[in-house]
């Protein structure tokens, strides 16, 4: 799946199952809360902090990948109401850092 196709297919979901988007800093809240729990999972399985007993049960890598996936829903919602062409912004993105760091981490 491309960017440009999940902008799609998000902005098609939310518009005919989600009931619409939430305002912009609902989302912001939002996207932060996501990146919050996915702290926590990376903090669980890479950081020093032991794993509660309830999440001892779970797939550490399934809930890892679950929670990026939370917070790229997100980002894509914030594009769509933001009209970002994540594609096109993610190029630019690209080319800022070549031009910047081409050299930086060698």
């Amino acid at each position: 799946m491309t960017l440009q196709h999940a902008q799609k297919e998000v902005d098609e979901w939310i518009l005919t199952q989600g009931g619409g988007y939430f305002g912009e800093l609902t989302n912001l809240g939002i996207l932060t809360e996501e990146v919050g729990e996915l702290a926590r999972w990376i903090v669980r399985k890479y950081g020093d902090q032991n794993m509660r007993p309830s999440e001892r049960e779970m797939n550490v890598e399934e809930a890892i990948a679950d929670e990026m996936t939370d917070v790229l829903w997100v980002i894509i919602c914030l594009s769509n109401q933001m009209n970002i062409d994540l594609t096109a912004a993610l190029q630019q993105n690209l080319e800022k850092k070549t031009r910047r760091d081409h050299n930086r981490h060698k």
